[in-house]
């Protein structure tokens, strides 16, 4: 995979053109590192991604993965769920959805997050299919939102060098829930970091290697560059370039999941 560029995917949705954007188009300016070329989408592509069903669809419609381990190993720390907790999932049955995972502690982190969200949907709606965005925070994913889901967005803010720890919280208690049910399934990353951001990267990456995921591009890691107390406590503002660079991730993310990963 290769760096996203600045200028790949329009800052606000509502400047995206009205012509359908392929999503080979998404994903073949990865490669190419020129800004997406909207061309009518081809129909026997459409044809053959409607006459499926959708690929992302097929596991909703067989049926969640079933648990890896037996059911009655013990489970004192509740790392092996074996059903949803609390309100029920909307739209259970929904043919793809994208799971948005992220933390902030002061403002950027999800700023990025909501950018990730836009780019999904405008992708979605230019695409003109159906996908269910599930935007959540980190404390509250349970194992069953990454059953649901046919592809995933990170994003966190590194503290001392590694993952904040909400976000490491969610790894811990979804790690082994997830194990060999999720994989293949596509996934980015955006880290929101003072003057590093690689050590979180890192960590975050071998994570989803035990996932067996399919990373779709190399991580969005952005700098603010605080290094006192002061600046790194204080609320950020995030730059419109990176705002963009996440909407393209967000978009390529979303088109990838709609075509089975």
């Amino acid at each position: 995979t290769r760096p996203l560029s600045n200028d790949a995917w329009p800052r606000r949705p509502s400047l995206l053109p009205r012509r359908a954007m392929t999503a080979a188009a998404l994903l073949g300016a990865l490669s190419r590192r020129r800004p997406l070329l909207p061309p009518l989408l081809p129909p026997a592509l459409r044809a053959a991604r409607r006459g499926c069903g959708g690929s992302c669809g097929s596991s909703g419609r067989a049926g969640l993965a079933p648990p890896t381990w037996s059911l009655d190993a013990p489970d004192p720390a509740g790392l092996l769920p074996l059903g949803r907790v609390g309100p029920p999932l909307e739209r259970p049955d929904a043919p793809c959805r994208v799971l948005i995972v992220w933390h902030s502690r002061t403002g950027m982190a999800e700023q990025l997050a909501r950018a990730l969200e836009r780019g999904a949907r405008a992708a979605a709606d230019e695409m003109e299919e159906d996908l269910v965005i599930d935007f959540r925070r980190a404390s509250s994913v349970q194992v069953d939102d990454l059953l649901h889901a046919q592809g995933f967005l990170f994003c966190a803010p590194e503290n001392l060098a590694s993952l904040s720890g909400e976000m490491k919280e969610f790894f811990d208690c979804c790690y082994y829930g997830a194990l060999g049910r999720i994989v293949g399934k596509p996934y980015g990353l955006v880290v929101s970091a003072g003057t590093d951001g690689e050590g979180a990267a890192r960590q975050t990456a071998r994570i989803c290697q035990g996932w067996r995921l399919k990373q779709v591009a190399d991580p969005l890691i952005f700098k603010n560059g605080a290094q006192t107390a002061e600046t790194i406590a204080a609320p950020k503002s995030c730059p419109a370039a990176a705002l963009a660079r996440c909407e393209e991730l967000g978009g390529v993310l979303a088109a990838s999941a709609l075509l089975g990963g």
